[in-house]
This record gives structure tokens, C-alpha cells and sequence, in this order.
């Protein structure tokens, strides 16, 4: 049956509804059934399942046909099947010729012919080389301690992944399914891509392209931005399993300012409660929270604190978590309506309910007293959910939730169904309540489990890795693949969790960290510490360097944050994200990666290794970071069309440096020196500018913590370069929002310089440019509106 905005089509005991969202999101929904399932999502809003546009579709053959503004979109009858293909006729996304869609048991099998050139990107933090091409990976929420490369499945559940390099660009599926999943791309049969769960709908999003960048930023549309998270979240945070006392804490704080280490955050572990019970302190050895929270915000540090979601079962101990939450009835029950009562670190605990609104708002309220005690953030472990002695490492499958949420209808429904999205519920849970308790304030929440779309409520690290040079190279690729799905803010505890790294290796790491998106050194108890200062004063001195490095270019992470709550682009991204040609690149560089579209990081590729390695750097143009000159490259390589894709250079490491490289055409702002975002910089913002084409960079400031930014708050400015016949103008567009910034100057560096210059701003000559090193500055003073600094050629003098 033709429908205004897509098909309805039965074939057998099939019945299969392909519905247009948007010129560019199709939604498939299918059933061995004359009624389709629920339309219900954890993921995806009711706002956005209900959007839809007009389509023109015409019968053809046995099938039907329709058309958006992007694409063709064929259903085919005996055997039921999709093709979807762009105006050119190439082929996007295309079912198999037989049995696309197959019941197994209580669940389904999907099949999708693989193109010979397709990568394979996403699912989240899953293990193994960035593309998923030739692999396949169970979807089950699992606390993965001591993973490894091949360890599957592990924390998280994030059923999308990307497609890139076919013949019609590049297209995303989301299967929007919560039950255990699974993805084999290309692993049992080279030339197909399968998908199915055990159980629940077949449901699933393809998104097209043709630029990935495109896909997952409208992945994104679909399953929510991440919320713009507070500055200092982006700066160093020192955490162990765990800090035993305020004693201890003050120690690390002292010394961190004491070696002049610019950080934001410590984070507390379990061990700050009592008997391991959430939202308690221990009295003996945190005697008053409130002070110490307000000791180190002093000192310019956020405390972060840890809050797992299994409450003791401790009844008649006045245990307020326990006794509100058995009064409210908000805790899992066993099939026979008792409570479930398992092993956790508090002993035996129990386990709220959170598919039930108002248990959510309950644990909400939970997190009262530490919002007023000044506790800047919350970290949400162990919620996948991890349970002792069980097993299955978590709670039976039989468990019952009782779902009473908007857009569900109300009904139990077993732990078999809600597992993978019970860590994400949680983190909801989490943010909606601190939220609301301090609406005032930006909320900042971390995770180790969700499911698709719990980006909207908490950042993620990679879990219980390990202190080795595999896991320091494995936690790129886990991060690169996070960012395309949706969790722009990612990071690896730095050093290890587990094991004790080398001095080497922890310096590598801090180095690498310095450019991830969260940059969190963590520990596990009983390894040596691993303070940026362990190992030594040559170490440290490296170590502060990279440091210091990350806080002077705050302004360009902060305003790719920004970038990121808007549109969803990653900050960590893959080299291929904005040059499609990096997929077939003549180098082996698995851990280069891009941070936003204007850096380059270019690790060895074995980076325990002292031997000479190659970088491919993408056709542009290049400038090394850290001397400001351009690349010189020793060849180019060609693309398929004849063009050049990639310039190689050779490179020796050494274990003070990384290469980092900076793409011709960018303009990138820094800031003078702090030693946590709470310091006011002082002097001027710096702009830096690497001639090329397009060049353009993007200033962004707002107070750092409020909520002020989403009633113009903020400030954003686009500024431009241009060649001209006299040198070089900088356009400064007029800025958008009403925050009034830290600097009253703007100093202008302009590298590759030869000569010498004259500088004229807004018409008006002011003091001549100095040229040194190649490198032109000059201070101008702030451009708050419209404005152009010329600057002419002149013969050094």
C-alpha cells in the first residue's frame, strides 16, 4: 500500500513499513505479522519517529517505488527486499537477493550485500581495529575487567554503525533493538553484511550521506546532541581507586600546584563512602565533604564523586537510599515479586527500577546533599548492570521492569529486554536529577555502559583497561569509533587502570591523552600511583609540557565543544572524517588521528618502536605544530581519480615528542598559560594563521559552568583569511551572542612570513607587525564587531 510518506508492503507472513523521515532518514519497520510492533524508543524521541515528509511512490513490477530529494528507494515482493540508491544509480544500501529478512526463533536476521570497497566504522568502544570490516561483535552490556583486543562483548550497546567507501559515499544503519544484538560485517560471508537480535522489533534507521561527517552528525539528529559540557570537564583530572582520605586528597592537590600541573578535577572512588554504600561518606576519613569540595574549588579543582546504582540492602540501619527506595517501591523485582537482592560492593543490594519515571526522579533526589555540599560532577560505574557471584555477571534475565515512561505503553517487560539499556537509563536518571537541582549549572555525568542516544546525558571512558602499550594503542581506535557514535566526549584512563606502566609508557600516554577529547589519568588499588610526577623530574618535565600544551589551546577544544553541542561532528575524529581519501591511504598509521578538522596527531604506529615510520598527511597542505613551518613532504600520492590524496614524510620518535600537524588554511586561537579553566588568562588571545585555502577558524567563549550560553551567553565569532595583492587580509565577522570575553587584545600570528609588513585595522595604520622566525605578529585590539586587519608586504626594514 503506497502511503504519503513511504510504503506499506506485505509479502508472505511479512509486513514491512519503510517510512521517509527526511529527505535523507528512511525508517524501516518489519513483523511476521499483520500489526507492527510497539513504537516505542529509549533512543530515538517520539519527536523525531513522528516527523515524516511527502513522498511521490508509483508501483513498479511486483514492488514500489518512491523518491526523496536524496533518494531512490525500491521494495521489491518475493523475496521481500529493499534497494536504496542515489540519483546517479549508485547503489547506497541494498538487501540481499534471498533471504534478507529471516525469523529465528523469538528473534530475526537482516542481510545486506557488502560492497568490495565498504569500511566499516562505529558500534561504539567494541575492541579491535578501527574498521569493522571483516569482523563481527555481540551487542551485551558486560563489565569487561582486563579486556583485551579480542575481548566481545564489553561495556556498551550502541547499535549504529557507519558505512563508508561504496559506491553511493557513505550511509548509517541504527537498529533500534535493546534485546542481545549482534553485526557481522563481512566475517562469516565476505560479500554480507547480517544483523539481528534474539528477540524484539525490527527497527532500523538508514541514514545517507554521502560524507560521513554528514551521517553521523544527522545520527545525531535522531538520537540527541550531547549537551555542552562545562570547560573545566576538558581539562586534566587526576583520579585512583582510590584516594583514601581528605588528607590524601589535599596532598594531591597541593602538589599538583606545587609542580605548577595545570588540572581541573580530582575523583573520588568508592572508598570515600561508608562501607561502600552510594551516596554516604565516611565520617573517619572524610570528616566534612562540604570542605573539602570547597578547599580544592579554591585551589581551582572540581571534585567529582562516584555514585553506583546498587543500594545496599541494609533495612532497620537508617540507610535513607534503601529505606525511601523500598518505600517508594523502586527496586527490580524477582519474577515472584520479591525484591532481587544480589552481591555488590556494598554486599547485598538492591536495584532501582529506572524504565519508571518516578524512579527516576527518585534517584534524582538521591544526589541532594552532595549538590549542596558543591560537588561538581558524578560518575555512574558498574551499570551495566555489573552483579556478583551470578552467572551471567549481572542480574537474571527473568528480573522484572516495570515500565511507566511517556511514549510506552505500561508493562513488564524481563531484564532479557532492558539490560543494554539499563546503564543509560541510569546515567538519565543521573542527569535529569542533578539537573534539576541545580538548573543553573551544567550538569556533567559519567558512564561506563548506555545504549544509543545516552550521550544526551553523560560522557564515557573505555573501562578497566590496562597498563600496556597494546591498550594505549587499542584505546585510539575505541575512542575514534565512541565519536562516531554519538559520544564526542570520550576518553582511556590515562597510564592504565590496570598494572603499572613505564615510565615511558605513562609519558606517552599523558602526551597522547593531551589531545583526547577527556583526559583522566586512573588507577587501580594496589598499582604504584600515577601522578603526573611518578618516575622523575625528566619525566614530569616532558609529562607538564604536553599538559600546559592542552590548556593553552582551550580555546580551540572549547569552541570544537561548542561546534559538537550544535551539530553533533566529533572532537576525536578519524583521518578519512574530513579527507575521504585517508580510507586508502598508502600508510600504515592506525593510531593518527584528527582533533576537530584543523589538527593532526600522528603517533608512531608502534609506539613502543624506535624505528622510522611513515605519515601519510591528507592533499592541503601541512604545518608542523610545534615550529610553525610548513611540511616538507617527500612524495605525493595519487587517488583513484589521478589527483594527489596524501603527501608522506618520514619521521624518527623520540619519546619528548609527538607529531602534531596543523592543516594549511587554519586559523586556530590559544591563550596564555593557566593552571585550571577557574584562572582568568592574562594577556591577550592568540590567533594563529597557517596560509592556505579556505582558511578560516572560529573563536567561541562563554562563562564556562552556566546555563547562560542557551540565552545568548556565549560568544561566537567566525574569522577568515585572504591572500591579496598586497598580502593578507583577516575578516573578522560580526560576533554572535552578548558574553563579554576575558581579553581586551587579540594577537595575530601569521606563519610562513617572509619580510617584513605593514599593518592597517579597519583602515587606521597602527604599529608595524614584527617578523621573527618566519613568523609575523601583531596585537590588535579586540574585534568585537565586523572588522579587517590588513596586513601589506613590506621589505624587512
Amino acid at each position: 500500500m503506497v502511503r504519503s510518506d513511504g510504503v506499506d508492503i506485505h509479502d508472505g507472513p511479512w509486513h514491512m513499513r519503510v517510512t521517509a523521515l527526511a529527505d535523507d532518514i528512511l525508517r524501516v519497520r518489519a513483523a511476521a505479522a499483520e500489526d507492527l510492533p510497539e513504537d516505542a524508543s529509549w533512543a530515538v524521541s517520539p519527536e523525531m519517529r513522528g516527523r515524516s515528509i511527502r513522498v511521490s511512490a508509483s508501483q513498479v513490477g511486483a514492488g514500489v517505488e518512491f523518491h526523496t530529494a536524496a533518494l531512490s528507494v525500491r521494495i521489491e515482493r518475493s523475496p521481500l527486499r529493499m534497494v536504496v540508491s542515489d540519483f546517479q544509480g549508485h547503489v547506497i544500501s541494498a538487501d540481499t537477493a534471498t533471504q534478507a529478512i529471516e525469523a529465528m526463533g523469538g528473534g530475526f536476521m537482516l542481510r545486506k550485500a557488502l560492497a568490495q570497497k565498504e569500511h566499516i566504522f562505529g558500534l561504539g568502544d567494541k575492541t579491535g581495529p578501527l574498521d569493522r570490516r571483516g569482523q563481527a561483535f555481540t551487542l551485551w552490556n558486560n563489565d569487561s575487567y582486563r579486556f583485551q583486543e579480542s575481548t566481545d562483548p564489553i561495556y556498551k550497546s550502541i547499535p549504529f554503525f557507519v558505512a563508508a567507501g561504496g559506491p553511493g559515499g557513505s550511509y548509517g544503519i541504527l537498529l533500534d533493538n535493546t534485546w542481545r544484538s549482534w553485526f557481522d560485517f563481512g566475517k562469516q560471508d565476505p560479500q554480507t553484511l547480517a544483523l539481528g537480535a534474539a528477540a524484539g522489533p525490527i527497527d532500523y534507521y538508514l541514514i545517507y550521506g554521502p560524507s560521513t561527517h554528514h551521517v553521523v552528525e544527522r545520527y545525531t539528529d535522531l538520537t540527541g546532541k550531547p549537551p555542552l559540557a562545562p570547560a573545566w570537564a576538558l581539562g586534566f583530572q587526576q583520579s585512583r581507586y582510590s584516594y583514601q582520605s581528605a588528607a590524601e586528597v589535599h596532598a594531591i592537590a597541593d602538589r599538583l600546584r606545587a609542580e605548577h600541573i595545570p588540572a581541573d578535577v580530582i575523583w573520588l572512588d568508592i572508598d570515600f563512602q561508608d562501607r561502600n554504600r552510594p551516596f554516604t561518606t565516611n565520617a573517619v576519613t572524610f570528616p566534612d565533604l562540604p570542605a573539602l569540595a570547597r578547599d580544592l574549588k579554591q585551589q581551582g579543582l572540581r571534585l567529582i564523586v562516584i555514585t553506583d546504582l546498587h543500594i545496599a540492602a541494609a533495612p532497620n540501619q537508617g540507610y535513607s537510599p534503601y529505606d525511601s527506595g523500598i518505600a517508594g517501591d523502586h527496586f527490580l523485582k524477582r519474577p515472584d515479586g520479591a525484591v532481587f537482592v544480589g552481591p555488590v560492593w556494598p554486599g547485598p543490594s538492591v536495584f532501582p527500577d529506572f524504565t519508571r519515571a518516578q524512579t527516576r526522579a527518585w534517584w534524582g533526589s538521591l544526589y541532594r546533599d552532595f549538590v549542596a555540599a558543591g560537588i561538581a560532577g558524578f560518575w555512574n560505574d558498574m551499570n551495566e548492570p555489573s552483579v556478583f557471584e551470578t552467572p551471567t555477571n549481572t542480574l537474571p534475565l527473568d528480573t522484572q521492569h516495570r515500565i511507566a515512561e511517556p511514549g510506552f505503553a505500561q508493562r513488564s517487560a524481563t531484564h532479557a529486554e532492558i539490560h543494554n539499556v539499563y546503564g543509560l537509563l541510569n546515567s538519565r536518571a543521573t542527569f535529569e536529577g542533578v539537573r534539576q537541582l541545580d538548573p543553573n549549572e551544567r550538569s556533567f555525568v559519567m558512564t561506563r555502559a548506555s545504549y544509543a542516544g545516552g550521550q544526551r546525558y553523560a560522557v564515557t571512558w573505555t573501562g578497566d583497561n590496562s597498563s600496556t602499550w597494546n591498550h594505549l594503542k587499542l584505546s585510539i581506535p575505541m575512542l575514534l569509533n565512541l565519536g562516531m557514535s554519538g559520544f564526542a566526549y570520550s576518553g582511556a584512563d590515562v597510564g592504565g587502570f590496570i598494572g603499572t606502566p613505564s615510565p615511558e609508557l605513562m609519558t606517552r600516554w599523558i602526551e597522547i591523552g593531551a589531545f583526547a577529547p577527556i583526559f583522566r589519568a586512573h588507577s587501580e588499588k594496589g598499582t604504584p600511583q600515577k601522578e603526573p610526577w611518578v618516575h622523575g623530574a625528566e619525566q614530569l618535565r616532558i609529562r607538564k609540557r604536553f599538559i600546559e600544551e592542552r590548556y593553552r589551546l582551550m580555546p580551540y577544544l572549547y569552541a570544537l565543544a561548542d561546534e559538537n553541542s550544535r551539530t553533533g561532528a566529533p572532537i576525536m575524529r578519524p583521518l578519512f572524517y574530513d579527507f575521504p581519501d585517508a580510507l586508502d591511504a598508502p600508510c600504515h598509521q592506525p593510531t593518527a588521528f584528527l582533533l576537530g578538522d584543523r589538527l593532526l596527531i600522528a603517533p608512531p604506529p608502534e609506539l613502543a618502536s624506535p624505528q622510522v615510520y611513515e605519515i601519510c598527511l591528507p592533499a592541503g597542505g601541512w604545518y608542523d605544530y610545534w615550529t610553525g613551518e610548513p611540511v616538507a613532504v617527500r612524495a605525493a600520492a595519487k587517488s583513484a581519480s589521478g589527483a594527489p590524496s596524501s603527501q608522506t614524510i618520514r619521521v624518527t620518535p623520540a619519546l619528548d615528542r609527538l607529531p602534531v600537524f596543523v592543516r594549511a588554511g587554519a586559523i586556530l586561537p590559544s591563550q596564555p598559560l593557566i593552571q585550571s579553566t577557574s584562572q582568568t588568562p592574562q594577556g591577550a588571545l592568540s590567533l594563529d594563521v597557517y596560509p592556505g585555502e579556505s582558511c578560516h577558524g572560529t573563536i567561541y567563549a562563554d562563562d564556562g559552568h552556566s546555563m547562560a550560553y542557551v540565552q545568548q551567553g556565549y560568544l561566537r565569532q567566525q574569522v577568515r583569511c585572504v591572500r591579496t595583492a598586497a598580502g593578507m587580509d583577516l575578516e573578522f565577522d560580526a560576533r554572535e551572542g552578548g558574553y563579554q570575553p576575558w581579553w581586551h587584545q587579540v594577537n595575530v600570528r601569521v606563519h610562513h612570513w617572509t619580510g617584513g609588513a605593514e599593518a592597517f585595522f579597519d583602515g587606521k595604520a597602527i604599529a608595524d607587525p614584527v617578523t621573527r622566525s618566519g613568523t609575523l605578529s601583531v596585537t590588535i585590539d579586540d574585534p568585537q564587531g565586523a572588522s579587517r586587519l590588513s596586513l601589506n608586504a613590506a621589505s624587512a626594514r
